[in-house]
């Protein structure tokens, strides 16, 4: 026997309100959905890539047949240079910045060690867009400085 007599329960679903964020992301998937249709893998008969745009067939089938048959020493090296980015994420205690820059810059140092030709394409082109950018802004701190 109940000492209290209990109270009947009724209970009503409330849904809560989208946020705005929920609301943008939402937005965004829908404004996406044409773009996304086009690359679909199925999922029953196996794994393979479906693209139905030109553009994307010929990336995503060059992707899957290196993937398939890989150059030797292929995946040991990109365990390596995983393995840099987690010794990265492990060095960078602390600092959110410490966080982006550690374990890129150990991956890209362990990318240039395999791959030194492609290392010194990137670097040419990076500098040069450095030296870009950095004229961009000294012209326009100078156009400031003038102006004043």
């Amino acid at each position: 026997l109940s000492l209290y007599s209990s109270p009947a329960r009724e209970t009503k679903y409330v849904e809560n309100p989208q946020t705005e964020l929920e609301e943008g992301v939402s937005r965004l998937r829908h404004a996406m959905e044409p773009y996304t249709a086009w690359c679909q893998v199925d999922l029953i008969g196996s794994s393979k890539v479906k693209v139905d745009s030109s553009l994307c067939s010929d990336f995503f089938s060059e992707g899957y047949e290196f993937l398939q048959k890989p150059p030797a020493g292929f995946y040991p090296r990109l365990g390596v240079i995983g393995f840099a980015g987690i010794i990265g994420l492990f060095l960078a205690r602390g600092s959110k910045i410490k966080k982006l820059v550690y374990p890129a810059s150990l991956m890209g140092i362990a990318t240039s060690m395999y791959y030194p030709q492609q290392a010194v394409a990137i670097a040419k082109v990076a500098g040069t867009q450095l030296y870009d950018w950095s004229l961009q802004g000294y012209i326009a701190v100078e156009s400031l400085w003038k102006d004043t």
